[in-house]
């Protein structure tokens, strides 16, 4: 049966934003600098491909400062890429987190697609692609990017299982275990996804019990675990390749778990609604604040009015079991960390980053909400349908002019409701993992070569920094001497953050975005040295 013409559009649209994202993404990659923890983490994935290369003789992988609690495949990846690629490593790693960001967006939007339908596919997907907050993180997060498209894979194969009780068929028992091995090797905190995968695992049998009795609803539910316990060694092999030290005691996992739930190295305080508050004592309104300042508003109006709508299914009886299931599973996906935050309270800090994982199905959520509008206003005629459309088309413009502004810092972006990044600037973190320290080291190499200034004699330029040292001394170049103690200094590289003094000195460079300071470089040569910091950053 060829296919619907409604369903060519909105399929082909889904692959010319796909296409469109990695044209982007192959032009832009390089304009990303580096964060906290890009050079540890690309230390970790040399030292991962050390471990099995040689044949488990070189260990220092499991036990290399805490990442080894950590899955390191996109650290492997990454390095492994480099090898291959005419490009640096850390250039690299921006380009392999573009490409895994591209896959959480495909199988965003197959996972929608297959709820409902074509139309709400391609519009979660462009939620999606549109989302400052994914978008800007895919390049830079090599952590939680990673993870949430992991999440969002197992979330894809959770739901096709539930849609196929109590027979899913081989293809999905692997994805389940692609998602098993692919979460876990990243985070312990795959866990989460236990509890709202087993409400629709329970939906659905609890309605079994009552429509087919104790003996036939537990048969079902046999051939349901006999169908998917493949999935189990393979997700537990991908695991280990992917975190070997998980691997290595049965109670590693375990400990890990534990040991993030107690963790915090040194408790320092982030701004927050304007005020410096300890990180361990956030307050509950921390993730849904920030949420509805961060996320697009048509994300938001979308995301919230597909949760209710998916809410009302899964109460309605008539619907068929297995819908209601994939429907409370997704919301659960999209709620449930963040109402188990609330409530016990982990530390919060670096906005939403740690929760990128929750994005992904709160786009499908707004995808089916999309959907059930434009089938809404199709049965109202041409004028309904193209009114419909341009609210969406604008509300998707909005971010997707955010992203081009604000580039290369997409992640800091606040929505326009909240005043966007002029209004946030002096009230919560915006970039917090100084990636400008990328364009402010160019503008000070761009000062000394057109004024041709030269280090003095036997040493090289000394450069304060107020801001993350490591990513720095890669952005100057060993020309240059980076240290935290100023008063040696002939220039500051300084981020325009709560903890970096804005020091009255000449200033050689200032990155800016909608007139707010993300870094700027001072000269202090005879001069009285400053103090760059408020106080220690994290």
């Amino acid at each position: 049966m060829a296919a619907r013409p409604t369903t060519l559009w909105a399929d082909r649209a889904a692959i010319a934003i796909l296409a469109a994202v990695a044209i982007v993404a192959v032009f832009t990659f390089r304009d990303y600098g580096l964060g906290w923890d890009d050079y540890t983490h690309s230390q970790y994935g040399d030292l991962l491909l050390k471990l099995y290369g040689s044949g488990f003789a070189d260990a220092r992988a499991l036990s290399f400062v805490n990442l080894y609690k950590y899955g390191g495949g996109f650290d492997m990846a990454a390095a492994l890429a480099a090898k291959v690629l005419p490009y640096d490593l850390f250039e690299t790693r921006r380009l392999v987190g573009a490409a895994v960001g591209i896959v959480g967006l495909a199988i965003t939007w197959r996972l929608t697609r297959r709820l409902g339908g074509p139309i709400a596919g391609v519009i979660a997907l462009a939620l999606l692609a549109a989302c400052p907050i994914y978008y800007g993180h895919m390049f830079i997060n090599a952590k939680d990017a990673p993870f949430a498209v992991a999440m969002v894979l197992l979330l894809f194969g959770a739901v096709r299982a539930l849609d196929e009780y109590p027979n899913p068929n081989a293809r999905t028992m692997v994805l389940v275990g692609l998602g098993l091995g692919a979460t876990f090797g990243s985070r312990i905190l795959a866990v989460v996804a236990g509890p709202y995968v087993t409400a629709g695992l329970l939906l659905i049998i609890a309605v079994d019990l009552h429509g087919h009795g104790l003996r036939k609803a537990s048969a079902r539910f046999g051939q349901f675990v006999v169908a998917l316990l493949p999935a189990l060694p393979l997700g537990y092999l991908i695991m280990g390749l992917l975190w070997p030290w998980s691997i290595l005691s049965p109670l590693n996992p375990l400990r890990a778990a534990e040991y993030f739930d107690k963790f915090f190295e040194k408790p320092w305080r982030e701004l927050y609604q304007g005020v410096r508050i300890s990180v361990p004592d956030m307050p509950a309104s921390y993730l849904p604040n920030l949420f509805s300042l961060k996320l697009p508003e048509i994300m938001l109006v979308l995301g919230v009015t597909g949760t209710i709508g998916a809410l009302i299914v899964v109460a309605r009886g008539s619907t068929p079991a297995n819908r209601r299931a994939c429907l409370l599973t997704v919301v659960l996906a999209a709620f449930f960390p963040v109402v188990l935050a609330m409530v016990m309270r982990p530390a919060l800090y670096n906005g939403l980053r740690h929760f990128v994982f929750v994005v992904p199905p709160f786009a499908v959520l707004g995808g089916l909400a999309g959907g059930w509008i434009v089938d809404w206003a199709s049965a109202r005629g041409r004028a309904a349908l193209a009114a419909c459309a341009a609210v969406v088309l604008v509300g998707v413009a909005l971010p997707i002019s955010d992203l081009i502004r604000l580039h290369p810092y997409q992640y800091t972006a606040f929505n326009w409701a909240s005043g966007g990044v002029r209004a946030a600037h002096d009230r919560y973190m915006l970039d917090y993992w100084g990636l400008a320290f990328k364009q402010a080291a160019a503008g000070l190499h761009g000062y000394l070569a057109a004024t041709h200034q030269q280090a003095p004699q036997g040493r090289r330029w000394v450069v304060a920094i107020c801001g993350p040292q490591p990513p720095a001394d890669v952005e100057l170049g060993p020309q240059f001497e980076t240290t935290w103690e100023e008063k040696r200094a002939d220039f500051a590289m300084s981020l325009g953050t709560f903890y970096c003094e804005d020091i009255a000195r000449p200033i050689i460079a200032s990155i800016e975005r909608e007139g707010v300071i993300y870094a700027r470089v001072y000269d202090l040569r005879g001069r009285p040295k400053p103090n760059l910091l408020t106080e220690p950053p994290p």
